[in-house]
């Protein structure tokens, strides 16, 4: 898939070992791992590590997997237009652009 992220500087963390290591210590191993399993999918469903999951309420429209218990890595579709069923709902297996928009514990 292609990734693209909400913001320059996220964008920047992500592409830099060094600076994902200054932000999140340790996490950022898990952080590359699933930035390359993005990258690797060809389509949202073909993720399997980090329990992918498609977020609900406020965040209806976005996609997580989780680095932790609670910290996620939080993405919505960039393909454009976004594919929908016929519900409204986003079509995950359509999805092969993904834009990056945080990570963090959104249960806070």
């Amino acid at each position: 898939m292609e990734i693209y992220f909400t913001d320059k500087k996220l964008q920047k963390i992500c592409q830099s070992s060094k600076l994902l290591k200054q932000k999140f210590g340790q996490l950022a191993i898990k952080i590359q791992a699933r930035l390359a399993d993005l990258d690797a999918a060809s389509n949202v469903t073909e993720l399997t590590a980090g329990r992918p999951h498609p977020l609900l309420y406020s965040r209806q429209g976005q996609y997580a997997v989780d680095l932790t218990n609670m910290i996620r890595l939080i993405f919505e579709p960039a393909n454009d237009p976004t594919p929908k069923n016929p519900d409204g709902t986003v079509d995950w297996k359509m999805v092969t652009m993904v834009r990056i928009v945080e990570i963090e514990d959104y249960h806070e």
